[in-house]
């Protein structure tokens, strides 16, 4: 998949966002400032190294637009520059959640996750971004994670490669260090720092080279002090701010008294495979009578930002189905979504007969979502599994879409018997997840070549 927006510093990370957090609970939509005012100011915090200033603002950015991906991504870094790293690890997660495609959020979550102990987290985003991130960089981020000899040969191969700067050449040093080599680190190191300052400089990293001292070395990087961290404030969180197509794919199940198998594009619109309402100002979230009363265009689809649009049952009466849109809408939930999944590897020419023996234990599956793209789809499967720790033994099964000349991966979990199936969706939409129960062999409308599919346990 070809990535935009590429970094060439580790710790160039997004600024953006206003307001003091103090009034984060309190504020209202007439008296807080625009989104893209608070991010303006927290970009100007941040480069004057006003790091209060810059977080107060990125927060009041996220509250004004809950569901802008650098807004997410820029709270991260304030967050980062202030030592809050289990706050950046979730602003970096919900940013990447959103739709974020940039290997700076990847690499400053990859950072916050070592700070926080979370060193698999980060292996794992680090290898699904390998080729973007700057070698320089991704070396040491993998000697920070623990496997510094992996660090050190992407350093050694990146000054041997062209690379040879003094960065790339002192991340080299640090990575020997923390791979226990500390005559090679001290003669890599002796090229950039001066003879009188080389004896404290690796004294310094010697003092952080115990395992348990993740915290220092990120915030020693950073140039900061790592903090007590409760974590990003409710208000924030990704999971208490549904999308106006959240909403409106609840009550557009109300208004489809037909079976699923009449109306497929009443069904496609109920699993978040909806267009964006043909209006100016979105409405806010509490005016659900209003957007269901809204009409949707085909030719105004959104992409990721629409994907965990949840999925309407179809076995419900409207009264139940109300009663779910309710819950949803209303239940305060604070979201912990796991970082970016290992990109997907399609498997080719699998038939209808083996995918049915891969489900031995069950025909019936659930989808959580819909996504414009593969990789995207791949990724929400660990967001999903992060949610839902039954997942993990369950099979991924991930269905290619075409609804209104678009193209959709949906996400489901495969493997379930029929009462499994239900009672898992009933569990998933009480915590506000959007569920679709679907049997094998008849999959939703829409679906092309449903016997083939990317599939992992």
């Amino acid at each position: 998949m070809s990535r935009s927006a590429r970094t060439h510093r580790m710790l160039t990370l997004a600024a953006g966002t206003a307001l003091a957090s103090a009034m984060l609970g309190g504020c209202t939509t007439q008296s807080a400032p625009r989104a893209d005012i608070s991010a303006s100011r927290a970009d100007v915090a941040l480069k004057k190294g006003n790091v209060a200033d810059a977080v107060a603002h990125a927060e009041a950015a996220v509250l004004a637009d809950p569901r802008n991906a650098s807004y997410r991504t820029t709270l991260g870094a304030a967050y980062m520059e202030a030592g809050r790293f289990l706050s950046a690890r979730t602003s970096f997660d919900d940013a990447m959640a959103l739709g974020d495609e940039s290997p700076r959020t990847a690499l400053g979550f990859a950072l916050a996750a070592i700070a926080t102990g979370d060193r698999g987290s980060a292996i794992e985003v680090l290898d699904d971004w390998q080729d973007d991130i700057p070698a320089g960089d991704l070396g040491l981020a993998f000697a920070l994670a623990g496997d510094t000899a992996r660090g050190v040969q992407i350093l050694s191969n990146a000054v041997r490669g062209g690379d040879n700067t003094p960065k790339t050449r002192q991340n080299l040093a640090y990575a020997l260090a923390l791979n226990g080599n500390w005559a090679g680190a001290r003669i890599m190191a002796a090229q950039d720092v001066p003879a009188d300052q080389l004896d404290a400089r690796i004294s310094q990293w010697a003092a952080m080279a115990q395992p348990e001292e993740t915290q220092a070395r990120v915030a020693s990087l950073l140039g900061t002090r790592a903090v007590a961290d409760g974590g990003q404030p409710a208000q924030l969180a990704l999971a208490n701010t549904p999308s106006h197509q959240q909403l409106v794919a609840e009550a557009a199940a109300l208004a489809v008294p037909a079976p699923v198998e009449t109306r497929p594009v009443a069904v496609a619109n109920a699993v978040g495979e909806l267009p964006p309402l043909p209006i100016d100002d979105p409405a806010p979230v509490g005016s659900a009578p209003a957007i269901a009363a809204a009409a949707v265009r085909a030719d105004e689809a959104h992409d990721f930002e629409d994907a965990f649009v949840p999925a309407a049952p179809t076995a419900a009466t409207p009264a139940r189905m109300m009663a779910a849109a309710v819950e949803f809408v209303s239940k305060p939930v604070v979201q912990s979504t796991a970082p970016r999944a290992a990109k997907a590897r399609p498997v080719a020419g699998r038939s209808a007969s083996s995918d049915a023996h891969a489900l031995a234990a069950g025909n019936h599956l659930v989808q959580l979502g819909s996504f414009s793209s593969e990789a995207a789809a791949e990724r929400a499967w660990g967001i999903y599994a992060k949610r839902f720790p039954q997942l993990s033994e369950l099979e991924m099964v991930i269905t290619k879409a075409v609804v209104r000349g678009k193209t959709y991966y949906r996400v489901s979990a495969g493997g379930l018997a029929r009462a499994e199936a239900g009672s898992f969706c009933s569990s998933a939409r009480r915590q506000g997840q959007g569920c679709y129960a679907w049997a094998e062999g008849t999959p939703m409308p829409g679906a092309v070549d449903a016997g083939v599919r990317m599939a992992r346990r």
